[in-house]
């Protein structure tokens, strides 16, 4: 089922947001921060059980479309319906959404002219994205590199605009139709996690990399639970439901087989999976399904042929 989507003339920037469960007044939130900042806006609705079109009826803009799908296929099944839906449409750019983050005034225009300026310095460009502000806290993370045993801070200096990232979270990235094209579009196989890696992953194969903003801004909730603990120090880490374990492993050791993946994410990705396993083994309240989850998506990543092509077709 689809609203407002008839095909229509040229789109510079199509922003995707795809929804699952949604917080309704989060989401009108949303919709009206990147309305002035986008030529268009597709929901891609994930078998939601909330009234998605009545809260896009709401904001009564013709800049508004929504598709909804039968069940939830996945996050990187939703990008792709979402890019198919841009595409079609003539857009130069898609901006991706999670339905938990809110951008700032201009991030968008900020991002372009971000991407255009590396282009006209000979830069392959993946992609760009904004820094996320924490909800809770308020702080600004930075964006990350790959260090030498867990990701590190890629630190901009004053005056900058732009940082090399080795990887970019699928919310708030700017991303031009060109580059999908050549690329390809998200993993439909992973389902949900390691998605946006997979990506990034990819496109560095092929010569391209992801741009992090110095400036351009964005709230943002990783919509999981932490948890406080002393470890040497006290440290938050992040609680997920038992499911979720099971794509972090599965999609790491599948991404970990695949051919094209760097050595650099090959080893931080590693030592991340121990270090959680760790964690959960001493502080996950539900400690007993998560490792029985974990131990599922071991053998699925293990005995899944990686032969099996991508299903990221646009």
């Amino acid at each position: 089922m689809t609203l407002n989507s008839p095909k229509s003339s040229a789109a510079g920037v199509v922003a995707v947001v795809v929804t699952y469960h949604p917080d309704l007044m989060r989401l009108a939130e949303l919709l009206r921060a990147v309305v002035p900042q986008v030529d268009s806006i597709v929901v891609i609705d994930n078998g939601s059980d909330r009234d998605v079109a009545g809260c896009l009826a709401a904001q009564n803009d013709p800049k508004l479309n929504a598709v909804f799908l039968s069940e939830n296929l996945g996050i990187a099944a939703a990008h792709n319906a979402g890019i198919r839906w841009a595409r079609e449409r003539g857009a130069e750019y898609v901006l991706l959404m999670d339905q938990d983050s809110v951008p700032d005034e201009s991030m968008v225009a900020a991002l372009k002219a971000a991407h255009e300026n590396l282009l006209e310095k000979g830069e392959k460009v993946a992609a760009v994205g904004p820094r996320c502000r924490d909800r809770e806290s308020g702080s600004l993370s930075p964006h990350l590199r790959f260090g030498k045993v867990r990701f590190a801070p890629a630190i901009c200096v004053a005056g900058q605009r732009v940082v090399r990232a080795d990887v970019l979270i699928s919310s708030g990235s700017l991303i031009p139709m060109n580059v999908l094209a050549a690329i390809g579009g998200m993993d439909e196989s992973l389902f949900i996690d390691q998605v946006d890696i997979e990506w990034v992953l990819r496109a560095r194969a092929q010569g391209y990399m992801v741009w992090g903003h110095c400036e351009a801004s964005m709230a943002h909730s990783l919509g999981e639970h932490r948890q406080r603990v002393w470890l040497g120090r006290w440290r938050e880490v992040p609680v997920h439901q038992p499911f979720r374990y099971y794509y972090m492993i599965r999609n790491s050791v599948l991404l970990q087989r695949r051919s094209y993946p760097c050595w650099a994410w090959r080893r931080v990705d590693t030592i991340r999976l121990l270090q959680m396993l760790v964690l959960v083994t001493l502080f996950h309240p539900d400690r007993s399904r998560v490792l029985h989850r974990m131990l599922q998506g071991l053998w699925d990543g293990i005995s899944t042929d990686v032969r099996s092509p991508i299903r990221n077709d646009l």
